[in-house]
């Protein structure tokens, strides 16, 4: 595998990205896409634009189209049709999702294009269709729930990803994490294709991410959060599929564990409380922690950490021993969920 190729790709969707973004900004303030401050989830105090997220895109597209695959071309004609369904996908996501960042479109109606964006991926040769048994290594096949567990799982991570996005640059860190792990687990596993769109995907990501970082002067808003979702599980998938080992499923589970854990337990929270999944709130761990009274650059930089320590426990996945792996995982969970109950007990203390 070329390395100074991998680099080319990363440093091409970087200054993309990079240097878009000015450009972007100024965009998002002529539309009229402002973020203001307007409740209580809000950290920031004053408007700032949004839309950030096409210079992501931009960096990405472009990254991947003329050096990925028409100046060096690497992939075969299945690996052509997943490619095709996923820039369909990332095209119905980002209309929606310019849509919402001007116009606040309602949470159902995100999720239906999300949904439809997944199908086009599925029905273009993307699909969870068997993974190996850890236990025996025979093949467990889905069968007719192939489709609707790939969709599942891309509308999951695209709103797992969209969950974070609660403070300056941790949706960009957290996914730019997350694409660096993929990148490394794909270049040991030979996926040729994949290393080209993670390296595409983390370089755009890092790009965006000095204008993001506290204090940020553009957001990315859903334009780029439900694209960084929907990408980086669609990508994982895409791994797997050359690679049905308990590690190519197991791995983007760990990689992607942060976000995965913070919506299933916003999720359990929200429906525990009699509300609807869907409707936002204050309980994320992020918002807990800086409630506990750490900065956002503290906080997010924590999370980074967490999210990094996951990135390695995939990685080291792809080197053997499972099981050290998965004992591993369930310490880092159960060190962020009394985390979270420390943090917890710390706010209810402070009110009392």
């Amino acid at each position: 595998m070329n390395y100074t190729y991998i680099l080319t790709v990363f440093i091409m969707a970087f200054f993309v990205a990079f240097l878009l973004t000015p450009l972007v900004k100024k965009l998002a303030i002529k539309l009229n896409a402002i973020d203001v401050p307007n409740d209580k989830r809000r950290i920031h105090d004053h408007p700032i634009p949004r839309l950030g997220g096409l210079a992501i895109v931009a960096g990405f597209t472009i990254s991947t189209l003329l050096y990925g695959f028409l100046v060096n071309k690497t992939s075969d004609n299945i690996f052509d049709l997943q490619l095709l369904g996923l820039f369909l996908g990332i095209i119905v996501i980002e209309v929606v999702g310019v849509l919402d960042d001007i116009y606040q479109l309602k949470a159902w109606q995100k999720l239906i294009f999300q949904i439809l964006a997944a199908v086009i991926v599925v029905n273009c040769g993307t699909k969870i269709e068997f993974f190996t048994n850890p236990l025996n290594d025979e093949y467990i096949f889905f069968g007719v729930w192939s489709a609707p567990i790939t969709i599942l799982w891309i509308v999951g991570i695209t709103n797992a990803i969209n969950f974070i996005d609660g403070l300056d640059g941790l949706a960009a860190g957290v996914a730019s994490i997350s694409a660096l792990s993929l990148l490394f687990i794909s270049i040991f596993l030979g996926n040729a294709e994949i290393v080209v769109l993670a390296a595409s995907l983390a370089g755009a990501t890092l790009g965006f991410l000095p204008f993001n970082f506290n204090p940020a002067k553009i957001f990315m808003g859903d334009t780029g959060s439900t694209f960084l979702g929907f990408t980086l599980g669609t990508i994982a998938i895409m791994g797997m599929i050359k690679s049905y080992t308990v590690i190519s499923v197991v791995a983007p589970l760990i990689v992607f564990g942060l976000p995965i854990f913070d919506t299933a337990f916003a999720i359990l929270r929200r429906i525990a409380k009699g509300q609807s999944p869907m409707v936002a709130d204050r309980g994320h761990l992020h918002h807990r922690l800086v409630d506990a009274g750490l900065s956002q650059r503290q906080t997010v930089l924590i999370l980074y950490l967490i999210s990094t320590c996951l990135g390695i426990m995939g990685f080291l996945l792809t080197q053997g021993g499972i099981i050290r792996v998965v004992l591993l995982f369930v310490a880092l969970m159960i060190f962020i969920i009394a985390g979270q109950k420390i943090v917890s007990d710390m706010n209810k203390s402070e009110k009392n």
